[in-house]
């Protein structure tokens, strides 16, 4: 009787495994079939980009849809080299899901994809364009054919592989709201970890944050100890301010350390009407300073918003004139001597100290 048992429970087993294999054999097989095509733009199209049109369509790119065996949703991407590149190297323009067979594409993206294969700005360079599907990251398929258009690019996006950090709090000129003209640290230009500001604060609290209408990342503060907030971390103490006056605030994000001392020296120092920039890299070159804007919160703070700058140098100087000026030799940020300040071809916001001549230029704007 045991035996028989046996039997019977080796048949269910086997019986169970045919079944099993039979829906895995039963399963459909996806095939690739058709790869897709670029139908538009006609091939030899010529674009001359405009960087006064960066965020406006330049291109509007479609393609015949990929076909498989069976219905399924498909994931284009449009792919860029230069004339003749193997594609090993190309940059993505746009990528679309669920089968969408079309893009438009920005002027700043052609331009950054131009820049980013070797293009030259204001050079005319050949450029191939294919585009190739896949289901899933698999069952990739790739345009037999492409187009070839000739592209003349502007100048591309600065390297500027920096954080900035604001300040934020009662004690300083934006209050607690995170993003209405919040008071930019200055950074060490010798260490990138290193970040000060030297100026007015109001009796009460500060933080600092890395993106301005973000409360993360963060840094607070407590007896010289700088305190970290990320997404999930919980609000970190404020730095106390015991009284209005003048201060220098010290932080370092890599030894998460920070000093605040009493300024002495601001509250007894020149003010200026005005405060500008000139030089060969402004638009009125070496003949005329193109005025800031003074902090209404801070008479020694001063601001420029999206400014377009040429290769060259500059500096700031006070009231149109020579008699007070500052400079630098390093770019994006430094101060304290006269020297020329190097400037990239970009669109900058500017800020600067006319207290220790500390000045922050954000390029990419």
């Amino acid at each position: 009787m045991k035996n028989i048992y046996k039997i019977l429970i080796a048949f269910i087993g086997v019986l169970a495994v045919s079944c099993n294999a039979d829906a895995v054999d039963e399963r459909p097989i996806l095939n690739v079939g058709t790869a897709p095509e670029i139908t538009a733009p006609a091939t030899g199209q010529n674009y001359v980009l405009d960087v006064e049109k960066a965020t406006e369509v330049v291109a509007k790119f479609t393609w015949s849809a990929a076909t498989y065996s069976t219905p399924v949703a498909v994931k284009y991407t449009l792919l860029i080299d230069k004339k003749g590149g193997d594609f090993t190297a190309a940059k993505t323009l746009q990528t679309t899901v669920n089968g969408i067979t079309e893009v438009s594409v920005l002027t700043k993206e052609l331009n950054q994809a131009a820049i980013d294969l070797g293009g030259e700005p204001e050079v005319a360079a050949m450029y191939d364009v294919k585009i190739t599907s896949n289901v899933s990251g698999s069952f990739a398929q790739v345009s037999k054919g492409l187009i070839t258009i000739n592209v003349t690019p502007y100048t591309g996006k600065v390297p500027y592989d920096f954080a900035d950090w604001y300040l934020v709090g009662d004690a300083t000129a934006s209050g607690w709201d995170n993003n209405k003209g919040n008071q930019i640290l200055f950074r060490n230009p010798k260490n990138a970890n290193e970040y000060s500001f030297t100026g007015f604060f109001k009796a009460g609290s500060f933080k600092t944050i890395k993106d301005l209408g973000s409360w993360t990342p963060m840094y607070g503060g407590n007896a010289g100890t700088l305190i970290y907030r990320g997404a999930s971390d919980p609000d970190p103490a404020a730095i106390p301010v015991p009284s209005d006056g003048y201060y220098k605030f010290k932080m370092d994000i890599q030894k998460l350390t920070y000093t605040l001392e009493a300024y002495a020296a601001g509250a007894t120092a020149p003010t200026y009407d005005k405060v500008g920039i000139i030089g060969d890299a402004t638009s009125k070159g070496w003949d005329a300073s193109t005025p800031m804007v003074k902090s209404t919160f801070n008479a020694h703070i001063w601001t420029l918003g999206v400014t377009s700058l040429k290769d060259g140098g500059m500096k700031f100087r006070a009231n149109d004139a020579w008699d007070v000026s500052w400079g630098g030799t390093t770019p994006f940020s430094g101060g304290g001597n006269g020297e020329n300040i190097p400037v990239a071809k970009s669109k900058y916001v500017i800020y600067f100290n006319d207290l220790d001549g500390s000045y922050m230029m954000i390029p990419n704007q």
